[in-house]
């Protein structure tokens, strides 16, 4: 297969990836309630759209430690003692859709969208 065959093919690939990416996240239902789970079981439901001030919540298991920022509208992880610290770099979540993942410490955080989650 030749050089251009080979970049077209793995242009065709990004643009139909970008295409699905922003078809999900334009049309991912609004949620209010956010969700946090770890290691599989539900640790807290927050509604978001009742927070009155922006708040952090500690969370630390046998895994490790997260810091988990609330906000009316959205949540977010402010910082983690994981050695990648992707779920940091994550940033917010306003509405159902990508959760925030943090593997090595288990840790799940979803929007619920009215009678959608990010996991149907």
């Amino acid at each position: 297969m030749s050089t251009k065959k080979i970049i077209l093919l793995l242009a065709a690939v990004v643009v139909i990836c970008l295409a699905v990416w922003f078809a999900f996240v334009l049309f991912a239902p609004a949620g209010t309630i956010a969700v946090i789970s770890i290691d599989g079981v539900e640790y807290k439901r927050i509604d978001l759209s009742r927070v009155k001030e922006p708040y952090e919540l500690q969370i630390e298991t046998e895994y490790g430690r997260n810091t988990v920022l609330v906000e009316r509208g959205a949540i977010s992880v402010s910082s983690a003692d994981c050695p990648d610290k992707i779920c940091v770099f994550q940033g917010r979540l306003t509405e159902a859709g990508l959760p925030i993942i943090c593997m090595p410490h288990r840790l799940i955080i979803w929007i619920e969208g009215g009678d959608t989650d990010a996991w149907s």
